[in-house]
């Protein structure tokens, strides 16, 4: 009995790569279930279309910033290994077997399943040469009318050189012969502003269509059936299409600059020019081409993407443009809470008599505009200081703004540049609002503003009273309809003056390390979490009980991961919703028993970021900008808020989360392999078709 008192168990090594998933191969993982909804014939049809698109847009992404940003560091000599043990080679090597296996699946996926089921559904898209003679003169007209005029061939010989092609441009690359015998070469870019899909008029010979039927050529197929329009009095001897993705991880050398703006226009355009990461070419290209635009476009044989069928599946969006709401997702208007929907409403009053919380898009983003604009016309509104990360085009936020100025209002805006690929849209507003007299602020030095934030001043009566509204989501009325997000109007003393200290430290200096009830990155925000978790611990240990909920967009913070398999093994039930990459592995016995993570695919992107802390039966809920993720907690401006009254924490913790977690539909189940269930084809709990259908039943509640 006296030996077996001695035995020392060992303590699990939580470095040992084994216990990490590769960040890039998680990524790609997340992509899988994005195919898996196009797959899913639960989806309406054209609905699934869409997430085939969607997939090739997050692959050409996945290209332009992380496959980028591994070649940058193979070119660099970086051998430092991540922590799932692979240096930037080796996971290269592994991202561009595992995306050459999506791509074969979305292809196959493609013409085996979706068109063959558009077609069924009478929309039709064909090969030019299939065509009836009067359809083929339809669309000819059309060419020269619509198409020829746009064109502008390129030519390659030895007084022009080779022409640019752009980032994820859609291009054709021909071959000629002359008069003389000789070969030549020419690029012709398909410009964005026509038509992908042509309409094709119905041939009066082939008898009546259905009167919903609709069928489509891609545009790069009438273009290479007019090629001798294009090079007269030559010999067209072949044609193929190809698309180029561009290194876009641009880096800001904000140390050495004196203007930020002037510094991101310029990167900006830089980024136009960057090296080519990937060639995707028709999978027909024959291979001296292929060679012969490698070589001029300068990457190697592992950069070339052959795929079977149309080059940039992205373009499968405009399918949606068809006028068939049978085979969309059923519209929906969101709920707009009592007190908020009009322009007679007392918005400010509301709050005053307590918080409201707003889940979108189920319930509607309006009144979020509609706080700006009462503001900008309330004469007692004295201020008003905001951060804009993605705004989108036509912005009422913007309007609002403006109109604040124009009624004498102070306004502050911290406009963050460095939002990635909205870049120039972001450089357009903020020198639209700085015209017009705002103050605008272009960030921190070497931090990105992530943060969701709006301050509002008031005057009332002898009194100044803040009014707040802190979100985990944009503030962009397009994307908030498809987007999940949460916000919180408050006008509670301690946020609204955490809240002006966190402006002052955006738009001045400031030394100030604790912003009072605010959760604030790089300033407090992993010390506050890893003392939350520690506390769980504690409780766990003590003989109570422990319990984490997680949801968030990504996991991939490594001290972070090793907290919670640190809580995991002393008996915190930990569970973690997190839509895209996770690196940790739940499951391992001995390390992650008491961990589960699921990770939730439908309608809408999910995008809340929520932190829930049982705290033994005295919960504390957070919500916020902030994922965790290195760049999050280290490098960027995050901003995380307590939901301090109790009927909110119980609303997002039982209604909200629980649902996520009962979710028996869109949610998938992470192995200890890094794999995900099969997404489930009928029946069972759907949590975002719950939310639709109870949409606004918490606010008619007599108990919350």
């Amino acid at each position: 009995m006296a030996a077996e008192a001695n035995v020392v168990i060992p303590v699990p090594d939580l470095d040992q790569p084994s216990l990490y998933v590769n960040r890039e191969l998680s990524h790609l993982e997340f992509q899988r279930r994005v195919l898996e909804e196009a797959r899913d014939p639960g989806n309406p049809l054209l609905e699934r279309a869409k997430f085939l698109s969607i997939l090739s847009s997050n692959i050409d992404e996945f290209f332009m910033v992380r496959v980028a940003g591994l070649m940058q560091r193979i070119d660099a000599g970086v051998q430092e290994v991540g922590l799932d043990g692979r240096t930037p080679a080796e996971t290269l090597e592994a991202t561009n077997v595992s995306v050459r296996a999506l791509l074969r699946d979305a292809y196959g996926f493609l013409h085996h399943n979706l068109i063959p089921a558009l077609a069924a559904n009478h929309i039709r898209i064909l090969d030019l040469g299939a065509l009836h003679s009067e359809q083929r003169a339809h669309l000819d007209s059309f060419f020269f009318q619509r198409v020829f005029p746009v064109l502008t061939p390129l030519a390659f010989d030895p007084g022009r050189p080779f022409p640019h092609i752009s980032n994820l441009s859609l291009n054709i690359a021909v071959a000629l012969r002359d008069l003389s015998g000789q070969e030549r070469f020419a690029r012709i870019k398909i410009p964005d502003s026509l038509p992908q899909l042509v309409p094709v008029a119905p041939a009066s010979e082939a008898g009546p269509p259905p009167h919903h039927e609709l069928s489509y050529v891609w545009i790069e197929q009438l273009v290479m059936g007019n090629l001798q329009h294009l090079f007269p009095g030559l010999e067209i001897v072949k044609a193929h299409v190809f698309h180029v993705t561009r290194d876009a991880e641009v880096a800001i050398k904000e140390l050495e600059t004196d203007d930020l703006l002037e510094t991101i226009e310029e990167a900006v355009w830089q980024r136009r020019f960057r090296d080519v990461v990937r060639l995707q070419v028709e999978a027909s290209m024959p291979d001296g081409m292929v060679h012969f635009l490698s070589e001029k476009l300068e990457v190697g044989p592992e950069s070339v993407y052959r795929v079977d069928g149309p080059v940039d599946l992205g373009r499968l969006k405009h399918l949606l443009h068809a006028d068939r709401p049978d085979l969309k997702d059923k519209p929906f208007l969101p709920y707009t809470p009592p007190g908020m929907g009009t322009n007679e409403d007392d918005l400010f009053g509301l709050i005053r008599q307590e918080d409201q919380l707003l889940h979108h898009p189920y319930e509607s983003f309006q009144p979020v505009i509609d706080f700006l604009r009462k503001a900008a016309k309330d004469p007692d509104v004295l201020a008003i200081k905001m951060t804009l990360y993605r705004l989108g085009p036509n912005s009422p936020v913007v309007q609002a703004l403006l109109e604040a100025v124009e009624n004498g209002k102070q306004v502050a805006v911290l406009v963050e540049l460095k939002a990635r690929f909205d870049e120039e849209s972001n450089i357009e507003w903020a020198k639209a609002l700085e015209r017009e007299g705002v103050h605008v602020v272009y960030g921190l030095l070497g931090l990105k503003v992530h943060s969701k934030v709006i301050l509002v001043v008031r005057r009332e009566g002898e009194t100044i009273r803040r009014y707040c509204h802190l979100a985990t989501g944009n503030y962009n009325p397009g994307t908030a309809k498809l987007y999940t997000d949460l916000g919180l109007f408050t006008c509670d003393e301690e946020i609204g003056a955490a809240v002006t200290d966190l402006f002052n430290y955006l738009t001045g200096y400031s030394g100030k390390r604790q912003l009072s009830k605010l959760l604030v990155a790089p300033l407090n925000l992993r010390e506050r979490f890893e003392e939350l978790i520690l506390r769980e611990i504690e409780i766990q240990r003590a003989g109570g009980q422990g319990h984490l909920v997680f949801m968030m967009n990504a996991l991939e913070d490594g001290p972070m991961m090793k907290l919670l398999y640190r809580a995991s093994q002393a008996g915190v039930k930990i569970d973690l919703i997190v839509r895209g990459a996770c690196c940790l592995r739940p499951h391992v016995p001995g390390i992650s028993d008491n961990i589960r993570v699921i990770s939730v695919l439908g309608r809408f992107l999910e995008h809340s970021r929520i932190y829930y802390f049982h705290n033994d039966g005295a919960p504390q809920c957070f919500l916020g900008s902030a994922d965790l993720m290195p760049r999050n907690l280290n490098r960027r401006v995050e901003v995380i808020f307590p939901l301090e009254r109790p009927s909110f924490i119980r609303r997002v913790r039982d209604e909200i989360l629980q649902r996520y977690l009962d979710d028996e539909v869109g949610a998938r189940h992470m192995a200890a392999d890094g794999t995900y269930s099969p997404k489930a084809r009928r029946g069972g709990v759907d949590c975002q078709t719950l939310f639709l259908e109870h949409r606004g039943a918490w606010h008619n509640r007599q108990d919350r």
